[in-house]
């Protein structure tokens, strides 16, 4: 029995949520329209984290990812003074459209998240032609996050560590109401990711679903230990949880979670991912 479903239900799989219905901006409008504080605390642990490694380690610029990007370029900019490219990876058909239609100038109610990250250096160095980096730098690709890893036809994964950077925001524990394919997903990204990568990853505490305009799409309950019993399979982590009632975004959650951390080098896939990537294997 999937442990994350109450007794006698049965979880939303990610394969079955709305995902054609979702609207970025009704989301937008929520979530993004202002700096929130919960974002602000986020977004300045996330910006010291990638300074601090790329302070330290100067290869640049190297690839990054957002893995399921949706409607939030925040990520995106918190990589941008280190990245050639970054790849935004989304499965929603109207938020890989309204992804594309950031590329060329982004809105400018994300300047407010800008000023915060440009109190770093590495982001102030670049603040008068962000919007080109960001333009020249940013490659949208549609496709569902079980698949990023998945082995080709001829046997490769192609895309198993290839991105020296990578975020994943709110994602994992909002595509689906398993537990079992929560732990997937985790797993699809940090092996995206190549050995001593930087990354963070955001999580909804306690949640049980949300909604976007009229539309309902499922989560996977999980807990601060359980998000930090998962991540710390995949090196050293650090986390936080952002618990204070000016942190709480919508009804339907107990709080944030926020890990940063860096890939290590001898994490191997589980058998269960091993199996499920194998050629031609669909999802169960």
């Amino acid at each position: 029995m999937d442990l994350r479903a109450p007794e006698g239900s049965t979880p939303t799989l990610n394969a079955d949520a709305p995902w054609a219905a979702f609207d970025p901006r009704a989301y937008i409008d929520h979530n993004y329209r202002d700096l929130l504080n919960a974002d602000a605390e986020i977004l300045e642990r996330v910006r010291d984290h990638f300074s601090n490694h790329f302070r330290e380690n100067f290869e640049r610029p190297v690839l990054g990812i957002d893995v399921g990007a949706g409607a939030n370029l925040y990520p995106a900019l918190s990589m941008l003074p280190w990245c050639r490219e970054i790849t935004l990876f989304e499965r929603a058909p109207a938020n890989v459209a309204y992804l594309r239609s950031q590329r060329d100038r982004f809105d400018d109610h994300w300047d407010s998240f800008w000023e915060l990250l440009r109190q770093e250096k590495a982001y102030e160095e670049i603040h008068t032609d962000r919007r080109d980096r960001f333009r020249k730098a940013v490659r949208v690709r549609s496709g569902d996050l079980f698949d990023l890893t998945r082995r080709n036809l001829i046997g490769l994964r192609p895309d198993m560590g290839r991105w020296q950077i990578g975020t994943m925001f709110f994602v994992a524990e909002s595509l689906t109401g398993s537990y079992t394919e929560f732990r997937r997903a985790v797993e699809c990204f940090m092996l995206a990711l190549a050995p001593g990568a930087p990354f963070a990853a955001a999580f909804m505490e306690g949640s049980s679903g949300y909604d976007v305009g009229n539309q309902h799409f499922p989560a996977c309950n999980v807990s601060e230990s359980q998000v930090y019993d998962i991540l710390k399979l995949y090196g050293k982590v650090d986390i936080w949880r952002l618990g204070e009632s000016s942190h709480m975004v919508r009804p339907g959650h107990t709080g944030m979670i926020l890990v940063c951390g860096h890939r290590n080098a001898d994490f191997a896939p589980s058998a269960l991912s091993t199996w499920l990537n194998m050629p031609f294997r669909r999802h169960c």
